[in-house]
């Protein structure tokens, strides 16, 4: 029983228009799900990812209009990553981000791999990553009907990147429970504090791993627009979803009990340091409900909200992308 590496990342906007924009626009990334959210159904939920909705490439976003900004520091997800194929690609990217105005920093070294860190319109904490033929995990496949480049397009998520002030309890849940194994280090980028260590699951590569950042000195994170709410990590199947469910159980860790997103079967639990994780199921997928050549173009219910569209529909505001 193990973990194959990243499913998804969700995140907060207060802004769905801007945030469709900037991922399908500016990234180039494809919307393959516009839905709701399924806890609170007068909000939309917005997924994007690879040309055909691979579990392992999905940025998910809950739209709430009006939310306050994110007070970054400790118990959060600080930074998520989003891989590319070559140190080129992310030229590219730094030029495409200097003519577009977008903030980004200079190209750096990470866990050995070149990358650029960047923040969308609501400070969110992104980084490419370049894979360079790194074996591990494979990426997605690019989605080519946008003005970049295949060779340079977006291909999967990479590393989740965790802020804590105290890494021991998030190790402990992330290799005795999760099967997560240490794999190296790398030097913060942050000042004189302990190295980034880096955690992974399954083949290994970009898009299986954590990286865990110490930071004493600063004060839990107040999340808000362009606050990451959860990550979350891949299943192969509803057989190995029933064995972490139990294996949950086993070790006594309060969760959210068996949760039927249709989309995925997902189990929520927070690590000790208050980060919030879950763990969805490969199957059965996004095609489930509407063909690949479609995908996001309307908006998709599950079975179990589909007799309550009509009231769903007249209480979501328009959404004009």
């Amino acid at each position: 029983m193990e973990l194959l590496g990243l499913h998804h990342v969700s995140i907060l906007t207060g802004k769905a228009e801007n945030n469709y924009h900037f991922y399908t626009k500016v990234l180039g990334m494809r919307l393959i799900k516009k839905t709701v959210n399924q806890d609170n159904t007068q909000s939309y939920h917005l997924f994007y990812g690879d040309a055909k909705g691979n579990p392992g490439t999905e940025l998910t976003f809950f739209d709430i209009p009006g939310l306050g900004q994110t007070y970054r520091g400790v118990s959060s997800i600080s930074a998520t990553s989003l891989r590319v194929k070559t140190t080129e690609s992310l030229i590219f990217w730094k030029n495409r981000f200097e003519q577009l105005e977008i903030v980004h920093e200079e190209m750096t070294k990470r866990a050995g791999r070149d990358t650029l860190a960047f923040q969308d319109k609501e400070g969110t904490h992104l980084i490419l990553v370049a894979d360079n033929g790194e074996k591990g995990i494979a990426p997605g496949i690019p989605w080519e009907p946008t003005d970049i480049p295949a060779e340079h397009a977006i291909v999967g998520l990479g590393p989740a990147h965790l802020t804590v002030a105290d890494s021991g309890p998030t190790v402990q849940v992330l290799t005795n429970l999760m099967g997560f194994r240490h794999v190296g280090s790398y030097p913060s980028l942050s000042g004189d504090f302990p190295d980034i260590q880096v955690y992974a699951t399954g083949q290994g590569g970009a898009g299986a791993e954590v990286h865990i950042e110490i930071r004493p000195d600063l004060l839990k994170e107040r999340i808000g627009r362009g606050g990451v709410h959860h990550v979350a990590f891949r299943v192969p199947n509803e057989e190995e979803y029933n064995n972490w469910a139990d294996r949950l159980k086993e070790y006594r860790v309060p969760n959210s009990g068996k949760v039927d997103r249709f989309y995925f079967k997902a189990l929520y639990f927070r690590e000790p340091n208050g980060i919030l994780f879950e763990l969805s199921t490969d199957t059965p997928g996004f095609t489930s409900d509407e063909p690949v050549e479609s995908l996001g173009e309307n908006l998709s219910l599950p079975p179990f909200l589909e007799p309550q569209r009509r009231e769903i529909e007249q209480n979501l505001r328009p959404l004009e992308i």
